[in-house]
């Protein structure tokens, strides 16, 4: 079966590599950043290294408190991070606490062995869901202890099915998993695997951080003025659709923020032509009011012909999660594609959440729809109703902020847990 495997990811890098030579751009990067790293000799081991690894962007920030904690609290280790996919590596390879920040190599059994011999790795932290079965036989035959962060299982996932049995076998090569939830725990424990700690999702501790770092946006107070905000979080254009209807019923004392998934040219015209009086986050008056001034001070910038305008669209990137500060509630995309994005940064402010009917794979979006903080809908006249009742019903929107605060509350301290197990795992 482990010769099956490793023919897989061959025929998948050499699919990655064809669809390179017919121009697309995403591939070009995946082949480019890995040939690169496989001419470069392999580094001494003159130092003790931790390895972390994330698919991308997403689980980065998953990942992303345990390296600022081991790098607060062992500052001895450096740290390699690695990335599968390029919308992760380019964004983030210059992060200031990673000492190399690279691309994985396909996972091959030659280039496992190769990148666990590059460093003298003491110990490596897979996130969520990358499950890279010769790496992880590379390090176990190394001495090199594996953990996972925030993993979170399904019955219904490939270790539990019929063929399931030879890819169960290799998590055998995992020294400890800190899951997210007591079903994962449930699921590995009762297959033999009782190397497990619930301690919930790590990225509760990152938008924690960043709810108690927020800063002030001038521009953004600016364009609010004392009005209520809604904000439209990682939208596609089915999202931006739906908004389309409210916002011709939108009430006067109310602003729209659109924070498109895809701030490209020709995505952010879409949005113009559906919204014609929107004005650019980069096309704010640069001439930044006092912060003395309170929201309700500002007068509203006026968008074409002389009108206020009421929707801004954020055409950058980096800025979306802080915000979320600025919103009563929070309506995010995704939810009619392929899953919703982030949650997890407007409930940290503790805004109410709206989204579309793919949101199901996500633990804390599950919760919150069950204690009614958060909100799925269908269609747009769903859409209209939920927000028209937390824009009108205060005692309904009260009771769904305190209660997206009061879970963030409950999720917090994972990375606290992951600490305290590895050097126990590690010292003991």
């Amino acid at each position: 079966m482990s010769v099956l495997y490793t023919i897989g990811i061959l025929l998948y890098a050499l699919g990655v590599k064809i669809a390179a030579l017919f121009g697309n751009a995403k591939a070009m990067q995946w082949v480019k950043g890995r040939n690169h790293q496989l001419a470069e000799p392999v580094a001494q081991p003159t130092d003790d290294w931790i390895w972390f690894h994330a698919a991308s962007l997403g689980e980065f920030e998953q990942g992303r408190p345990v390296i600022e904690a081991l790098k607060k609290e062992c500052p001895q280790y450096k740290i390699l991070l690695s990335f599968f996919s390029p919308s992760g590596y380019e964004i983030r390879k210059d992060y200031p606490l990673a000492d190399e920040v690279l691309y994985l190599p396909s996972d091959t059994p030659g280039h496992a062995v190769r990148w666990v011999q590059r460093h003298h790795f003491v110990a490596a932290f897979f996130i969520k869901y990358e499950f890279w079965f010769n790496y992880m036989q590379a390090l176990k035959d190394a001495g090199i202890p594996l953990f996972y962060i925030s993993l979170i299982l399904k019955p219904d996932s490939y270790f539990f099915r019929w063929y399931g049995t030879w890819f169960f076998r290799q998590l055998k090569n995992v020294t400890h998993f800190f899951v997210q939830d007591d079903t994962t725990a449930q699921l590995l424990q009762s297959n033999g695997l009782t190397n497990v700690t619930v301690c919930g999702d790590t990225r509760f501790d990152r938008v924690a951080a960043i709810a108690q770092q927020v800063k002030p946006f001038p521009e953004v107070e600016q364009f609010i003025g004392g009005r209520q905000c809604i904000i439209a979080g990682s939208t596609w254009p089915p999202d931006e659709k739906l908004l389309v209807d409210f916002y011709q019923n939108m009430p006067e004392e109310y602003c729209l923020i659109i924070a498109p998934h895809d701030i490209s040219e020709s995505h952010v015209a879409q949005i113009k032509a559906l919204f014609p009086d929107s004005q650019l986050y980069t096309e704010l008056n640069p001439d930044r009011p006092p912060r003395s001034l309170s929201l309700r001070s500002l007068r509203p910038i006026e968008g074409s012909k002389g009108r206020l305008s009421r929707i801004l669209i954020i055409n950058t990137i980096g800025i979306l999660s802080q915000l979320y500060q600025y919103a009563r509630f929070v309506y995010i995309g995704g939810g009619f594609g392929v899953n919703i994005h982030n949650i997890q940064e407007p409930v940290t402010f503790g805004c109410p959440v709206v989204f579309g009917p793919k949101y199901k794979s996500f633990k804390e979006a599950v919760d919150l729809v069950g204690l009614e903080g958060a909100y799925s809908i269908e269609n747009a006249e769903a859409l209209e109703s939920i927000f028209g009742r937390l824009m009108q019903d205060e005692t309904f929107y009260a009771k769904a902020s305190e209660t997206c605060r009061n879970y963030l509350n409950s999720q917090v301290g994972a990375t606290e847990n992951i600490i305290k197990g590895f050097k126990k795992a590690l010292f003991s």
